[in-house]
């Protein structure tokens, strides 16, 4: 029995003493994977795969949420002037809305993403700027008569249907707005992911482009080959 114990505590020791050696080298192994160099991501065609990857696990979401912007809109809805008795032409009414709207923008993971890298400069070209449903506080919108006096509660009524439609036109035309917040927020997600995922990632600079725009020193998109 003791012979036996012993060979079981000589047989465990010779195991551990195996597994340190093996130790250092397993995770000389596995890091050199983790930190591969920017430019072999690029031979292998797993940059964009990866940076995907990387913000959804950071974020939860397939959307790279950049900015919220809080703003009370005015609506204005002018109707029409009507007919009265004896044919007396009535005055314009014209009902105004005062609301608060919140638009949250961000940029769709699963959209197409570019990437290209040029003398150590990542020129990353963005999908297009989207925007939530814009959330209206419903309890703080104020409506006011600016002119006329006959039929007003049913302009009112008929401008408070068409605010949904509105602050959607208004969100597409606050995105000027929040463009270069866009820009900024990205770029610095990306460096965040280059300095993580890979060795030499923290030694390159990030420049983001929407669509439509180019590069001022004429770099063009250099797609990956395929896998």
């Amino acid at each position: 029995m003791w012979m036996a114990i012993m060979l079981i505590l000589v047989s465990a020791g010779v195991y551990v003493f195996k597994s340190c050696l093996n130790a250092p080298g397993d995770v000389i192994g596995k890091t050199g994977r983790a930190l591969a160099d920017v430019a072999s991501a690029f031979r292998r065609g797993t940059i964009t795969t990866s940076f995907v990857s990387y913000a959804t696990t950071i974020s939860n979401y397939h959307r790279l949420q950049f900015a919220t912007l809080k703003q009370t809109e005015i609506f204005t809805r002018s109707e029409a002037p009507i007919t009265g008795f004896g044919y007396i032409p009535l005055p314009e009414v014209v009902v105004e809305a005062r609301a608060p709207v919140e638009y949250t923008y961000y940029l769709d993971l699963n959209d197409k993403w570019e990437m290209t890298l040029k003398d150590n400069v990542l020129y990353v070209y963005a999908p297009p700027i989207k925007f939530n449903k814009p959330a209206v506080d419903a309890s703080a919108i104020s409506y006011e008569v600016r002119k006329g006096y006959v039929k007003t509660a049913e302009a009112q009524e008929n401008l408070k249907k068409s605010v949904t439609s509105l602050v959607a036109v208004k969100g597409k035309e606050n995105i000027p707005l929040v463009r270069e917040t866009g820009r900024k927020q990205t770029a610095e997600f990306v460096e965040k992911w280059l300095a993580r995922s890979f060795a030499d990632g923290s030694k390159y600079a990030v420049k983001v482009y929407f669509p439509g725009e180019t590069p001022s020193d004429g770099v063009k998109i250099i797609l990956p080959p395929p896998q």
